[in-house]
């Protein structure tokens, strides 16, 4: 005896009711509009910015991970994604990070406690900046700066390099020539 099902809804027969979502709603990959979007990520630098903001304001995320030493910066990597990394900072009084690029890579800095002061070579000559919490900082490779907590209080930063931190190249006391002339080291925060 033949079944009066159709081939489609007599394969559906083996649910409790008898029915089942694909026979229900249709495949959701035939609806294109039904199916999940695909994760965003950031691809501007108006994105990483706003990323940035967002880490700085999830307070409960990064405090934990700080740590402090006395003898250098303190760095450890927050997040990665399709094409950035996010490293969080922490610098005692007169630590700096010497004076140096980053690279192929842009960023994005932002304090997130303290303050720091930022040096750089600007057509209008040596320019100095004091960031304080909330304080962002945008930069494009080839960007020579120095980064350096000047007050008598901890600080903590947030670096968002995109497309990733691979290298840095170290500048003496000159802004105009790096401190080696060989390739630039491994990037170290």
């Amino acid at each position: 005896m033949s079944s009066p099902l159709p081939d489609r809804a007599r394969a559906t027969r083996t649910w409790a009711d008898g029915l089942s979502d694909v026979s229900i709603a249709g495949d959701p990959l035939a609806w294109p509009h039904l199916a999940p979007r695909p994760l965003a990520h950031p691809t501007t630098v108006g994105d990483f910015a706003a990323l940035a903001r967002r880490v700085a304001a999830d307070r409960e995320r990064w405090e934990p991970m700080v740590r402090y030493n006395a003898l250098t910066r303190w760095y450890g990597q927050l997040e990665t994604g399709p094409g950035y990394e996010v490293w969080l900072l922490s610098w005692l009084p007169g630590q700096g990070s010497g004076r140096h690029d980053h690279g192929r890579a842009s960023g994005v800095l932002t304090v997130l406690a303290g303050e720091l002061t930022e040096r750089s070579l600007t057509g209008a000559g040596e320019t100095e900046r004091r960031l304080t919490e909330g304080g962002q900082r945008v930069f494009a490779p080839g960007y020579v700066h120095e980064v350096v907590n000047t007050s008598l209080e901890p600080a903590v930063s947030l670096h968002v390099y995109f497309p990733g931190l691979t290298e840095m190249t170290p500048y003496g006391p000159g802004w105009g020539q790096p401190a080696r002339a060989r390739q630039p080291q491994r990037a170290e925060r």
